[in-house]
């Protein structure tokens, strides 16, 4: 039988191939550059399309594709949240994703997403923070402390020079392993026994629960001025971690409002609360933080473009390293108008 052609073939990356390239690049590193390629794609906004994801909600959790393009590259991610899935032993959110020349529509590159999903999530937390928090900001209050944690927490070390973190989560067993995790990572760990605890002193609090319902994870009482929040765990229509009190006092930043409106601590407001889209102010169009006392929110929901961005630097930096496999995905018969034929003269 033939072998396949090169236009036959799309790199690859698995989950055992992603740690490998976490490792060889650097962790800390791989988050400093992925926050540099998401802030670069953030600064050129406009140009890429742009659309809500694509929800399959059930009464466990959601499915969703996450499409995007800057006209010369496509990219999509599935992903999916379920929180149920922790008490069977699974992950509460799994991924793969794709990008493809836009034209040929051909892919070029096809990549697990769940240990990328991560790294993104955090990188664009830390970016986020880098243009919201205080200057000089040190403590970090981590609430919640499954799976995203740890790279919350290391990525704001990265990009932001945070280098206390305070952990609390409902379950004392998730705080003790995020702790263990971050062990001889340069970074101070605190475990606390309460939110109250946690947010002490902090300069950014960061909210990462999975609960699929309105939460009121901090309320107003606890949140002084001059706090940066990071709200990333409210992904999805009737799922938040904030008191609209909180939201109402605070300065709130947004990736792309018709999304954070269904799915972020936007939703539990009236339609006419104020908000900054977050790329107006990278690019230089609007204002962040206005003084030390201000209180800004990042509601992330989690954006398609942040994703096209991960993949994009996933794609580069594997160029010339065997940290991915060539599958045979794309049928290329020798003429494009005989593919019957190409079938038939398989055996």
């Amino acid at each position: 039988m033939n072998q396949p052609s090169h236009l036959a073939l799309v790199p690859f990356v698995s989950v055992e191939n992603m740690m490998k390239l976490v490792h060889h690049v650097g962790l800390e590193t791989f988050l400093k550059e992925l926050a540099a390629e998401v802030e670069t794609d953030f600064k050129r906004w406009p140009i890429f399309d742009k659309a809500p994801r694509v929800p399959s909600h059930s009464d466990v959790g959601v499915i969703e594709l996450m499409p995007t393009s800057d006209g010369e590259l496509y990219g999509f991610k599935y992903v999916n949240g379920h929180p149920k899935n922790m008490k069977e032993g699974l992950q509460t959110v799994t991924g793969f994703g794709l990008l493809a020349n836009v034209n040929t529509g051909y892919p070029v590159l096809f990549s697990e997403m769940t240990v990328l999903t991560a790294l993104r999530t955090a990188a664009t937390s830390a970016m986020a923070t880098k243009h919201l928090a205080r200057p000089n900001s040190k403590t970090l209050a981590m609430i919640g402390n499954g799976a995203q944690s740890e790279f919350q927490t290391i990525a704001l070390k990265a990009v932001c020079g945070i280098d206390t973190v305070r952990l609390y989560d409902i379950d004392p067993a998730a705080t003790a392993k995020c702790a263990s995790n971050l062990a001889g990572r340069g970074i101070t760990v605190i475990q606390c026994k309460s939110p109250e605890e946690a947010i002490e002193g902090a300069d950014v609090i960061t909210t990462a629960t999975a609960d699929k319902e309105m939460q009121t994870i901090l309320t107003d009482n606890m949140v002084g001025n001059g706090v940066h929040i990071n709200a990333i765990g409210g992904d999805c229509p009737g799922k938040t971690e904030l008191h609209s009190d909180i939201v109402a006092r605070a300065s709130m930043f947004v990736e792309y409002p018709e999304q954070t409106r269904i799915e972020g601590e936007l939703q539990q407001m009236p339609l006419d609360h104020p908000f900054t889209e977050l790329w107006e102010v990278i690019n230089g169009k609007a204002t962040g933080r206005k003084d030390a006392a201000e209180i800004t929110l990042f509601d992330g929901v989690g954006f398609a473009i942040e994703d096209f961005s991960a993949l994009r630097y996933v794609h580069d930096k594997i160029k010339g390293t065997e940290f991915f496999k060539n599958l045979d995905m794309i049928a290329d018969p020798d003429d494009p108008r005989d593919l019957f034929g190409m079938v038939m003269r398989a055996k």
